[in-house]
Order: C-alpha cells, then sequence, then structure tokens
C-alpha cells in the first residue's frame, strides 16, 4: 500500500516500511509537516499523551540513516502509523495541524478504499457520557450548544464524524470545559459581577471577530505563534457567548455583523 506518493505542503514523506504494510512516518517528518522547529516536538507529544497510543499507532524501529560524517549507522526511531499521525494531530497547536488532519484522512480513505468509517454509538459512549454531564453541570447551556461546541473544537459537522482514536481527546477537552464552568458558576456573583462578566465575554467575542478579519497577517510573520494564539481565541470565543445574556446575543451578532472593520464604523451601538 505505500505506492501513494505522500506529501504534505513542501514536506516529501519516505514512509518506513514495515510487514502490515501500511504506511508509517517517521516523527521528525512529522514534525516537520505540522511545522514544528524542533525534531522531537513529536515525540515530546506521545510521551505526554502515551496512554492514547496503542501498537497499531506508533512503534520504535531501527533505521539505517548517514551521520554528519556520510557513514551509516542504526538509529532508534519513532514512527506513527496514519491513524497514530491523526491522533499526534489533534494533540498539536501548530497552525497547519487543522489541514494536516484532513490531509491524513483524506489518505487514510485511499489507502482502505473506503470513506473513514463513523464511529458507532457505543465508541462514543465516554464522549456522550462527558456532554451529558457538561449540560447537566451548566445552568444555560442545552445539548445542542454543548455539541456544537465539541464539533467546532474538532472540526466536524457531527459527533459521530469524530475518529475513533480522536474520542480520548474529545472526552479530556469536554472534562476541562466542565472544569471551567463548575468553577464560574460555584462563585457568588452580585448583579455587578455579572454584568462585567457579560462585558468580558462580549469583548472577547469582539477581539475574536477583529483575529478572523486579520489573523492572516500574523500568520504569514510567524505562523507558529499564530497557530497557538488562534486556539486561544478560538475556545475562549465559543465559551464566551455561553455568558453573553441570551436576550443580548442577536443584538450583539446584528452590531459584529454590520460592523465594516477597515473603515472602523458600525451602524448599531454595540451592547456592553
Amino acid at each position: 500500500m505505500n505506492s501513494l506518493p505522500l506529501s504534505f505542503n513542501e514536506v516529501k514523506f519516505n514512509p518506513v516500511p514495515q510487514s502490515d504494510g501500511q504506511i508509517w512516518l517517521s516523527s521528525a517528518e512529522l514534525a516537520e509537516a505540522l511545522d514544528y522547529k524542533q525534531v522531537d516536538s513529536v515525540t515530546k507529544i506521545f510521551n505526554r499523551n502515551s496512554d492514547e497510543f496503542d501498537f497499531t499507532m506508533t512503534q520504535t524501529v531501527n533505521l539505517t540513516v548517514n551521520n554528519k560524517n556520510n557513514e551509516l549507522q542504526n538509529v532508534k526511531t519513532r514512527i506513527f502509523s496514519l491513524r497514530g499521525c491523526h491522533l499526534v494531530a489533534m494533540f498539536a497547536r501548530t497552525s497547519v495541524a487543522k489541514l494536516f488532519r484532513k490531509w491524513v484522512l483524506d489518505v487514510l480513505a485511499k489507502e482502505v478504499g473506503q470513506p473513514v468509517a463513523k464511529t458507532h454509538k457505543s465508541e462514543r459512549e465516554p464522549l456522550t457520557n462527558a456532554v451529558n454531564m457538561f449540560v447537566a453541570k451548566t445552568k444555560h447551556l442545552n445539548y445542542s450548544d454543548a455539541y456544537k461546541i465539541v464539533h467546532q473544537r474538532f472540526n466536524v459537522d457531527h459527533i459521530e464524524d469524530i475518529p475513533y482514536d480522536a474520542i480520548p481527546v474529545a472526552v479530556e477537552y469536554v472534562h476541562h470545559l466542565i472544569a471551567l464552568y463548575s468553577n464560574a458558576e460555584k462563585q457568588k456573583f452580585t448583579d455587578t459581577d455579572l454584568q462585567n462578566i457579560h462585558a468580558l465575554a462580549t469583548h472577547m467575542i469582539w477581539t475574536r471577530c477583529w483575529w478572523s478579519e486579520f489573523g492572516d497577517f500574523v500568520k504569514k510573520l510567524n505562523p507558529t505563534v499564530y497557530g497557538m494564539v488562534a486556539t486561544h481565541f478560538n475556545d475562549g470565543s465559543r465559551l464566551a457567548w455561553q455568558f453573553v445574556n441570551a436576550e443580548r446575543k442577536q443584538e450583539l451578532k446584528e452590531c459584529l455583523d454590520s460592523f465594516d472593520w477597515f473603515t472602523g464604523t458600525y451602524q448599531q451601538k454595540l451592547p456592553v
């Protein structure tokens, strides 16, 4: 199955031959494709999340390479299958990680000759339980909004489109949201506090819209910083919408839609 020419952006892969006939890529090439500056970045990702990987996703092998003296030597190298590559990209926070995940799924679909399978209800049970807990622990969040947050985070239209290998990552993400919401709702807020929270959420959404318009300029200057910052804008905005007063959401959306970012003018007053 290794006959497919493999390249992502300008990175040309050299698949590591294995007895299973599947495509396996080295951690160094994977780090390059994900736009990491350090060649051991992917290995660090694996070390932090090793319990999420199994033997079908990553292995260590001895590869014969040329050293700096142009002499052959055996080097122990960690390699990843396409499923493993996809999971690594789920943990990655570089600006190209999202595109790389899509590329991996496209290659995987060609390899197996059919689209990547959707997960079964039983396989999604840990994630479903986490979302149920998320809704139960929040006062103003319904199931539709909760699932929409997860869909946006993993760039899918439906929960069954999240790959099986990424389910543990999604569960961890939802539990992180639960902790954020729980800590916020335990506080004893005065009316002034609630007004300030609403204002803070509004400003977060406002700056996220600014980022949508001008983030590409930052990306050209420093793609790595762009990827790291974009995550905070995106996740922060999704959370912020949950703290905007329900009766003000439509007003805020209309205001932002009417704003001209290049002239600095808008037709209606920004709600605060």
